[in-house]
């Protein structure tokens, strides 16, 4: 049975996220504050894992998150550690697209650190909003 495309919806308190198996190309973007980020994520991250052992040739991630917790920090990293086992595993290349207001610094240093200790092709790029 093919993956189909999984979508949760922008909330106050939770980012869209928008994952297209058949191109790669996967969205997540807003404010990742829920007050269980571990039961959030789960869903997301059970996909995560059965796209990862038959992805697309390239799977790209542009993130674009206005604002995340602490709690969200570690399943952000853990997103890319997940992605970053799909180059490493030899199924396919990837890359990561960071995307922030260009007048947010925070977000920009969080990009920053995140690219040092990610090892696929990260790119941190600001926007004008």
């Amino acid at each position: 049975m093919a993956l189909g495309k999984y979508v949760s919806e922008r909330t106050f308190h939770t980012p869209l996220i928008n994952l297209d198996p058949a191109s790669g190309i996967f969205e997540i973007s807003g404010k990742s504050i829920p007050e269980n980020s571990i039961l959030f994520y789960k869903p997301f991250f059970e996909w995560l894992n059965e796209y990862s052992q038959n992805p697309a040739p390239t799977t790209t991630l542009n993130i674009q998150l206005d604002y995340f917790n602490t709690a969200s920090s570690k399943l952000v990293f853990d997103t890319f550690k997940k992605i970053e086992q799909i180059k490493t595993s030899g199924k396919g290349e990837v890359v990561i697209n960071w995307l922030h207001n260009e007048s947010d610094e925070d977000m920009q240093e969080a990009g920053e650190d995140y690219k040092t200790i990610i090892k696929v092709p990260f790119n941190v790029k600001s926007y004008k909003k």
